[in-house]
C-alpha cells in the first residue's frame, strides 16, 4: 500500500487490484478461521469416516497425480491391496 501511495500515487487500476486482492485475502482468512485452520471444509466428520473404513462401507487409500498432467492422471491406491488392484 505504502508502495502504490508513495510512488503510483495516480495509477487508479493498481489501487483497485491492491484492493482487490486485500478483500480477498481478508475472505480467505476469515474461511480459514471458520474451518479451524483447514483450506477445506470436511464433507463428513472424521468419526463417521472411521466408522465406515472399520465396516467396509468406505475403503481408505492414496491419491497419486501425475505432477506433469495434473488435469489428465490419477489413480487411488487402496491401502491393503497389492500394486495391481488400483482403478
Amino acid at each position: 500500500q505504502n508502495y502504490l501511495d508513495n510512488f503510483w500515487p495516480d495509477l487508479k487500476a493498481a489501487h483497485e487490484l491492491f484492493d482487490s486482492i486485500v478483500q480477498a485475502r481478508r475472505e480467505r482468512e476469515s474461511e480459514s478461521h471458520e474451518n479451524h485452520g483447514k483450506e477445506y471444509p470436511e464433507h463428513l466428520p472424521v468419526e463417521v469416516l472411521e466408522a465406515g473404513i472399520k465396516s467396509g462401507r468406505y475403503l481408505q487409500g492414496t491419491l497419486n497425480v501425475n505432477k506433469h498432467r495434473a488435469q489428465l492422471e490419477a489413480f487411488v491406491r487402496l491401502q491393503g491391496f497389492g500394486s495391481k488392484d488400483t482403478g
